[in-house]
């Protein structure tokens, strides 16, 4: 695999001559909503197949998976096109592998919120191990219903392993210390809660749980500690692991109510994996900056190992950018976008897009209508390949993505391409 960076003049076209690769190939691992629309600073995805097999008549997915010993999965991360659909026809170009060497293993887990788009769910699911429906809510020892069936269930058909999500968001989706208390200060509301979520996962067919409290009190971190353990128990009598969420910490007594009721030392010892939140340094809220800078991911990842095994760790990567207006102000708020919206907007506005090697993030400016100066940073190709290779570097379990709602083809074709992503069912 290559990542191009678009200079002044080229066209899929020339970029296509310079690598040696059809046009259609990269049209379709790059999946550009607008092929014509090269922005300078953009990346593209090079990718070099190495086997295709003609589609005959009869041929199936399946039956060209048998044919070369891979998996109906893995034919759809190599031929994106499909968009996670078994439908071919013959005299069509299967890719059966490319020339690029994954990197190594990796599980890959992703939340989704289920209201996802259908379409852009069935053509994600091929890259992942796991996908977390986003999420279960609790009122003293009672689940609130989520409606998770569509998402649980295309992921059971896809052999996705399906993992429940608990958080301690009220019912103003806002994470509550206070109602993390509550029930953290009662072991009966514990247990009961505890039933209803062996119940629930039974009845719906989960292969895991994702605990995610955040904002937790720092009188209450042994009792989430042993609150996570008891989960676990209880869990690893259906053979099933526990995954904790954990706010990106760099230090033990790091201040402040995001870090202060999460003991990575006491978790590391009640939970299978947990997932570093190595995102939001770039937030709603923040001056403008990369949303995972690499040198402070590094950090949390490095003080994580030394209270967990590297094998017991999700790299958090996020799927998303935003955009703030300039001059930045305390109290200002900053607009989400996904990734290849962040792209269109430079297009739009004329803009190159720049790239913070220190960071290893892509950023750039832009005047809007009114005449207001933006600064937007966001993840392509490059920042994809960064975090992963940083992961492997360390020899991390996995890697969780927040969140599968925006598309974003090219960090999946980089997944597909460093990764040998593992099963889990």
């Amino acid at each position: 695999m290559d990542i191009h960076v678009v200079q002044p003049g080229d066209t899929m076209y020339q970029l296509a001559q310079q690598y040696g690769v059809p046009m259609e190939r990269l049209l379709q691992d790059n999946q550009l909503p607008n092929p014509s629309h090269l922005v300078v600073g953009q990346t593209i995805v090079v990718q070099y197949p190495e086997l295709t097999h003609t589609v005959l008549p009869g041929d199936s997915l399946y039956s060209i998976a048998q044919m070369h010993n891979t998996t109906v999965a893995q034919l759809l991360r190599s031929n994106p096109a499909l968009q996670g659909r078994d439908l071919i026809y013959p005299g069509q170009h299967i890719v059966v592998k490319y020339a690029s060497q994954p990197r190594g293993p990796l599980t890959v887990n992703a939340y989704a919120y289920p209201y996802i788009d259908r379409d852009l769910l069935r053509a994600t699911l091929p890259y992942l191990s796991q996908l977390t429906p986003f999420s279960y809510r609790f009122d003293e020892d009672d689940l609130i219903p989520l409606r998770d069936e569509a998402l649980v269930n295309a992921a059971l058909q896809s052999r996705v392993a399906p993992i429940f999500h608990l958080s301690n968001l009220d019912e103003g989706e806002r994470f509550s210390a206070e109602l993390a208390h509550e029930l953290l200060e009662d072991e009966e509301d514990q247990e009961e809660l505890i039933q209803e979520i062996l119940r629930t996962i039974d009845r719906k067919g989960y292969r895991g749980v994702d605990v995610d409290f955040e904002y937790v009190r720092g009188e209450d971190a042994d009792s989430y500690a042993r609150f996570l353990g008891r989960l676990r128990r209880a869990l690893a009598s259906r053979g099933l692991p526990l995954i904790a969420a954990l706010a990106p910490k760099t230090a033990a007594d790091q201040p402040g109510r995001l870090y202060e009721g999460i003991d990575y030392h006491l978790i590391a010892q009640s939970v299978d994996f947990a997932l570093l939140m190595t995102y939001e340094w770039g937030n709603l809220a923040s001056p403008p900056m990369a949303v995972a800078p690499l040198p402070q991911v590094r950090q949390v990842v490095e003080y994580a190992i030394t209270e967990f095994s590297p094998k017991q760790l999700y790299l958090g990567i996020p799927n998303y950018g935003y955009d703030w207006t300039l001059p930045y102000r305390e109290g200002g708020r900053a607009r989400s976008l996904s990734n290849v919206e962040a792209v269109q907007l430079a297009w739009d506005r004329r803009a190159s897009i720049r790239y913070d090697e220190q960071a290893q993030a892509p950023w750039f400016r832009y005047v809007d209508d009114q005449g207001a100066e933006h600064e937007v940073w966001f993840e392509d190709a490059r920042s994809i390949q960064a975090k992963l290779n940083l992961a492997f570097d360390y020899g991390l379990y996995g890697a969780g993505v927040w969140n599968l709602d925006r598309p974003f083809p090219q960090g999946w074709a980089v997944v597909s391409a460093m990764a040998e992503i593992r099963s889990e069912m």
